[in-house]
């Protein structure tokens, strides 16, 4: 949620705020605004609205300078207006910041700090940047360190003063930061994405850190004042993977980067000879990964649906008694853990704070903590002791998908790995690595009826609701295809265990309320079939997703879309991929804003 991005060099600095807020679209935002200062005064212009109109804004206005900072706010306090979006300024407009994250004692410090200051928005940004204002006495790291000491809450802070035209200052807590390092330029951004185009090489900044970044150079220091080293790391994405490389959306073009994509997941990471996986960023010692007596995933949203799936895996491959939490309500029970549990969050972003804090919590209580991200550098990464990067590429889409089936397949790969170790036999790990290999084949066959996807989406493109249907480990593909069609298509959607039906669900059933079933050939197609038959009867408009051959598919259901046949545990990897295209081609039928739905963001920073 919310971009930041902020640059000081030689060149002019608003061509580059501008380009790197529309790379950071994807974090979901409603207003935008830029900062630039001229070496005497700053000139602030911000809008609300898609950065398009903040770029019309700025098109009669000569604004030359080499340092700014700019942002894309997606509103917590107060609501979506000019005087709201950031950057904020104080009582005098000789300094500006901007701010991710929420100051949660904003109140407390305005009653004590700021008696005489009059407040021009809603915002706690601007309590934060009256704080500094306070606080300024010639040095604005010292003034940002001062007023921070007494911030509660979680903050991504970029900050200029005119008084030190040549500075400037970041800070972070709880809301990620980048520093891009580039030939006598330095970048500033929520991300990488923004800096691509002119910078592979990044500081990541770490809580409790802060950033006095000049043309002289770049001084990290802590809170309390000690100097801290810290060195470039080389990003190995480049701008044109972030492209939408003719595709209409990048959900589009992300839904097709999954075979590819798939392959970079799994590549290196298992042998097929032994029927084993290795994935050596766990690490753990044999001895270690024996006494592991339970296995908990924390996740939220797509996550934790694709950690659903893991738990199916880990359970039957490697007998371990496996429970999905999500990030947001883990943290505010009292979780049984003991130093025998293996705990995952899975996060594509590495940045989602109740995932995040989830992890921290059972590192107190002294689990073996691990990740599975696709962000490299991210907070999860850095503050995990091991684990997997799921190698999707950069996905900025909002909606999950390719990140989805390698965050599948990457939990697959650790069930195998498990399983070699306890009770799965040599020739059934050849059976399923051998079955993952042909996965990208198999999920170009699903991809390529994209066009008849698309017919039917737009068949049932005005129903009020839908029912996505599944047992065993499609009950998570059912979980998936409901979310990601109703937060693009804003189309009210639930799923059911199939089995579950009879006890409430059935009363939705009738001729205006389409089901979408995944049906395939696996050990619970009889149930399954039982359940469409009940469906079917009510008179429900079906939707099936069946196995190829599987005929008599037609005869039940309205509509069937037909996947390849895979091993038992393989198949969200290809049943997932047509419910996203169904999304898919329903929001676009509908208008939507595909990419960017309303209300949602890529990166959620915030509880």
């Amino acid at each position: 949620m919310c971009g930041i991005i902020g640059y000081i060099g030689k060149k002019q600095a608003l061509p580059i705020l501008i380009n790197g807020l529309r790379r950071l679209e994807y974090r979901g935002y409603d207003s935008a605004g830029v900062a630039v200062s001229d070496g005497k005064k700053f000139t602030k212009i911000k809008a609300v609205g898609k950065i398009e109109k903040l770029a019309e804004k700025l098109k009669p206005l000569d604004l030359n300078g080499s340092v700014g900072i700019a942002h894309t706010r997606w509103a917590t306090h107060g609501g979506v207006t000019e005087a709201n979006a950031h950057p904020h300024s104080a009582c005098a407009d000789d300094l500006v910041i901007a701010h991710n994250g929420i100051i949660e004692n904003y109140r407390e410090l305005k009653e004590k700090f700021l008696k005489g200051h009059e407040l021009k928005s809603e915002t706690d940004t601007e309590i934060l940047a009256h704080l500094i204002e306070v606080f300024y006495k010639g040095n604005l790291t010292e003034a940002v360190r001062t007023a921070l000491k007494e911030v509660r809450g979680t903050y991504g802070l970029a900050a200029m003063h005119s008084d030190e035209p040549d500075k400037l200052v970041a800070a972070r807590f709880g809301s990620p930061l980048v520093i891009g390092v580039g030939d006598g330029e330095y970048f500033l951004a929520s991300d990488t994405s923004p800096m691509l185009a002119h910078t592979k090489e990044v500081i990541f900044l770490d809580d409790g850190e802060i950033a006095e970044i000049s043309l002289s150079g770049l001084k990290i220091s802590s809170l309390d004042s000690k100097n801290i080293t810290k060195y470039s790391e080389t990003i190995d994405w480049d701008e044109a993977s972030a492209q939408k490389q003719g595709y209409e959306h990048f959900m589009l073009k992300e839904i097709f980067d999954q075979p590819a994509v798939f392959k970079d997941a799994i590549r290196g990471r298992y042998n097929l000879t032994e029927g084993t996986a290795h994935l050596g960023g766990l690490n753990m010692t044999s001895e270690q990964m024996h006494s592991v007596s339970r296995v908990i995933l924390l996740a939220c949203g797509t996550a934790s649906y694709a950690a659903l799936v893991g738990k199916y895996a880990l359970e039957r491959l490697a007998g371990i008694p496996t429970e999905v939490d999500v990030g947001s309500e883990f943290r505010y029970r009292d979780p049984i853990i003991d130093r025998n549990t293996l705990v995952f969050g899975i996060t594509q972003s590495g940045e989602t704070a109740d995932t995040l804090a989830a992890l921290r919590e059972a590192k107190r209580k002294g689990a073996f903590v691990r990740g599975i991200v696709n962000v490299i550098g991210s907070t999860l990464a850095r503050e995990t002791d091991g684990g997997t990067y799921m190698h999707a590429g950069p996905e900025l889409a909002v909606a999950s998908t390719k990140a989805y089936t390698n965050m599948v397949a990457v939990l697959i790969l650790y069930a195998i790995q498990f399983g070699r170790l306890n009770r799965l036999t040599q020739a059934t790990g050849e059976r399923l690595i051998a079955a993952l290999l042909e996965i990208p084949t198999k999920m170009k066959e699903v991809l390529a009826q994209s066009e008849r996807i698309k017919t039917i989406a737009e068949k049932y493109k005005d129903s009020v609701g839908m029912l996505f249907l599944g047992r065993g480990i499609n009950y998570p593909v059912a979980l998936e295809g409901s979310h990601k069609l109703k937060e693009i298509s804003y189309i009210h959607s639930e799923a059911y265990p199939a089995g579950e039906m009879k006890h409430g669900a059935n009363a939705l059933l009738g001729p205006h309320f389409p089901v979408v079933a995944i049906m395939t050939k696996n050990q619970l197609y009889e149930k399954m079939r039982s359940s469409v038959e009940e469906v079917r009867a009510r008179k429900s408009p079906l939707i099936l997703i069946a196995t190829v051959g599987d005929e008599s598919a037609r005869e039940l259901a309205d509509d069937v879309i037909y996947v390849p046949p895979t091993m038992e545990l393989l198949e969200p990897l290809l049943n997932t991929i047509p419910l996203q295209l169904f999304a898919y081609h329903t929001a676009v039928a509908l208008g939507r804003d595909v990419d960017r739905p309303r209300n949602l963001a890529k990166s959620v920073t915030v509880e």
